[in-house]
């Protein structure tokens, strides 16, 4: 399975999958397209990546999340495209005997990602359309972003 997808993301589905063992914990974050951002209206959301890049960035956040978490199991996957209020953008899921391995394995996760993927995020308001600073991306702005 891949970590990209141009899909709609089914969170039910990535926990379901994590779910088939006797696990004692069973994290879930979804990251979900909000209606806002820093006060301004939001009417949806584009993300682009290179795909490639963040699919290998991905696996190796995957490859760290087991060896630092070895008893966790985590499934990642982040959407790409044009989302719309209310859609899913991202899931990190991880399973565990105990709720706190499983807890710091899903956070690790999602921050991961927030601060190390390649994947950019278009807003777009009432009044236009912007690129997000990127969360941890080292000040690295959309290759269309011409400032």
């Amino acid at each position: 399975m891949g970590y990209l997808t141009h899909a709609p993301i089914d969170p039910a589905a990535l926990l379901a999958a994590a779910g088939g063992t006797p696990d004692g914990g069973i994290t879930l974050f979804a990251g979900i397209v909000r209606d806002h951002n820093e006060g301004k209206p939001v009417v949806r959301l584009e993300y682009s990546a290179y795909e490639g890049m963040a699919e290998k960035e991905m696996a190796r956040i995957a490859a760290e999340l087991a060896e630092r978490f070895p008893a966790a199991r985590v499934t990642m996957l982040h959407r790409l495209g044009s989302l719309v209020v209310g859609d899913v953008a991202v899931v990190v899921v991880a399973a565990a005997p105990h709720r706190e391995e499983a807890f710091a394995a899903c956070r690790a996760g999602i921050e991961a990602i927030k601060s190390r993927v390649p994947i950019w995020k278009k807003e777009f308001g009432p009044d236009g359309s912007h690129w997000v600073e990127p969360c941890g991306h080292g000040g690295r702005v959309h290759p269309s972003d011409p400032g």
